[in-house]
């Protein structure tokens, strides 16, 4: 996950985090790709994907819109961004830039002069502090004709079958430190309330994706967000540094006891609208 801002956001900022958000996106892409491909993205057009972290779907759309097009990354995460940027110019994609800069902060897009045929944002809104205004100013930022797409989750779907003790207590470690720093694990199923609110009107349609796969696979994932989070609930008492440590063990010797268990991902809601 990427966020705008270091202000209540909750996951880390290490290397470690950094390789699970290229894993997590290469998780994703079909999803994503869907998306993108249902609002038709064009050779030549103007892209941005806001909390662009490390670049993955700055990839996708670099493939669509061609050499012709523009494809900008915002992020906040200086040392992410400029990754990011090695990791594409590497692979050819000379039409992407990154730009450090925070859409919650004063005038975010100032250094855009142009609108954009596509505003993008993936487990973004997640981490924000008002959603629906950075809705509206990814709004502001689409060019007539262009489109916003969204995507984000809903973090309640996480469990496991049979269910287990140690996914229950990710679940109340986890969830119980992005409820204490104000943020909604519900928001992914709340994005079209989020659209009208934020005055965009209904999407014009939505897509909501899931993933099951054995613990034996899933523990890894779920060892890495809960790390990430780790120093946040220890912050605010969810979790002393003993039990932090057994449950890191704990999940280990799970995923080799009970690794034919079903493991529920978090859905990932995608909602699109045309301006």
């Amino acid at each position: 996950m990427t966020a705008t801002r270091t202000d209540g956001y909750v996951m880390g900022r290490t290397p470690q985090e950094y390789e699970r958000l290229r894993q997590q996106a290469r998780v994703w892409e079909g999803a994503t790709a869907s998306l993108l491909d249902r609002v038709s993205l064009a050779p030549g057009s103007r892209c941005l994907d806001v909390g662009c972290g490390p670049g993955e779907t700055m990839r996708l759309m670099a493939e669509r819109v061609g050499p012709t097009g523009r494809v900008v990354g915002m992020d906040t995460d200086d040392d992410l961004g400029r990754a990011a940027m090695l990791s594409l110019r590497a692979s050819g994609l000379e039409q992407c830039t990154f730009v450090a800069a925070d859409v919650e902060g004063p005038d975010p897009f100032h250094a855009f002069p142009d609108a954009f045929h596509l505003v993008f944002g993936r487990l973004i809104l997640l981490h924000v502090a008002d959603p629906v205004a950075v809705l509206r100013r990814m709004w502001a930022a689409t060019a007539p004709g262009g489109h916003l797409v969204v995507q984000d989750y809903d973090l309640r779907s996480v469990d496991c079958h049979p269910p287990l003790p140690v996914v229950d207590e990710w679940r109340r470690v986890f969830l119980g430190t992005f409820t204490a720093v104000g943020r909604d694990i519900r928001l992914g199923h709340r994005l079209p309330g989020l659209f009208a609110e934020a005055g965009i009107g209904a999407p014009d349609g939505t897509e909501v994706v899931g993933r099951l796969e054995p613990l034996a696979s899933a523990a890894a994932m779920l060892a890495a967000t809960y790390r990430s989070v780790a120093p946040a609930a220890v912050a605010t008492g969810l979790v002393s540094a003993d039990q932090r440590d057994r449950w890191l063990a704990d999940i280990a010797e799970a995923a080799d006891t009970y690794g034919d268990h079903q493991t529920y991902w978090p859905l990932m809601v995608g909602a699109y609208k045309r301006r």
